[in-house]
């Protein structure tokens, strides 16, 4: 017993969703359609902010690497869930547990910086309008890009490093659909009290400046429109926001529940449905909210049509 009790584990087997059949079919189904929509939705998005030079401003080169964050998070985490609804076995092997939580993390890390950025875009775009071509250089924005993906590498890299060198000697079920920091940490046969608190000082070091960055460009921005004399100009200037704001809204409300409430490990169903919301959900939810909130693309969007039906004669 005591030598079976300290064999490394080499493998975890993850719960899941559920066990029922018909559940299955329809989870399956519907993860499916929203995987599919978050493909094309950040894809097509991409695409035309590429193609229309009007989209060619500080604000679509952040939305579009958004874009493509959202594409790779999502991409982390549901062709893997997709296999695994009607998979007997749910196993995933040490490194693979380790390679998705480490992809998932910075991704996910990488949302939360590039939202500060678009943050700090509106207000230098409102509140400063005159000096923003100069504040908001390529160099600048090519700066606020670069340095999302190095600090969320750094975040991420010393999460994973610190859940995976503690000893896993079993049981190897994860009560989850994916690697995930707390369901992981609920498995190691060690103290965690370091963990936990790297965990939570860390979402407070990299999550706190991003949060309050945009809290106070917001901050700034109400008080700038509430100077406008027109309705009519306030309604337009917060409407250049409001689609950043309710992506905003999403996400930190989200991750604030899951990963920085206390006692997050103790609730692992209740995280486990939440997690269904930010890592399927929300990259697809992205698109939709700058789509049909936003007139700039969705007039971009339609002399991209005229242009391919001029083109094709049609």
């Amino acid at each position: 017993m005591e030598e079976k009790n300290q064999t490394a584990v080499a493998e975890f087997l993850f719960l899941g969703l559920t066990d029922h059949l018909h559940q299955k079919i329809i989870l399956f189904i519907m993860f499916l359609f929203i995987y599919l929509v978050t493909l094309g939705g950040n894809l097509g998005l991409i695409t035309l902010i590429w193609v229309d030079p009007r989209l060619h401003t500080p604000m679509y080169f952040f939305l579009s690497h958004l874009s493509f964050v959202d594409v790779c998070s999502s991409s982390s985490i549901a062709p893997k869930m997709l296999h695994d609804i009607f998979a007997d076995k749910k196993a995933i092997s040490f490194l693979g547990c380790a390679a998705q939580m480490w992809f998932f993390g910075l991704f996910v890390s990488i949302d939360c910086f590039l939202l500060a950025a678009m943050a700090y875009d509106r207000y230098t775009a409102i509140c400063k309008p005159l000096l923003y071509a100069l504040i908001m250089s390529k160099r600048v924005c090519v700066q606020f890009v670069v340095g999302p993906y190095v600090l969320a590498a750094v975040n991420i890299t010393t999460h994973t490093t610190l859940t995976f060198c503690l000893p896993f000697c079993g049981p190897n079920i994860v009560n989850h659909f994916f690697c995930d920091v707390s369901p992981m940490l609920s498995l190691a046969c060690a103290d965690m009290r370091i963990n936990k608190v790297v965990l939570f000082v860390l979402a407070g070091v990299i999550g706190m400046p991003s949060g309050l960055i945009i809290i106070i460009s917001y901050i700034c921005i109400l008080a700038a429109i509430l100077k406008i004399q027109t309705s009519d100009g306030r309604r337009k200037a917060f409407s250049t926001c409001s689609s950043h704001l309710s992506a905003v809204s999403i996400l930190y409300g989200t991750l604030l529940f899951i990963y920085v409430r206390p006692n997050a490990s103790s609730s692992l169903d209740i995280n486990k449905v939440i997690s269904l919301f930010y890592t399927i959900v929300i990259p697809m939810l992205n698109p939709l909210i700058y789509s049909l909130r936003n007139k700039e693309v969705k007039h971009a969007f339609r002399r991209t049509l005229e242009r391919k039906q001029f083109l094709t004669g049609v």
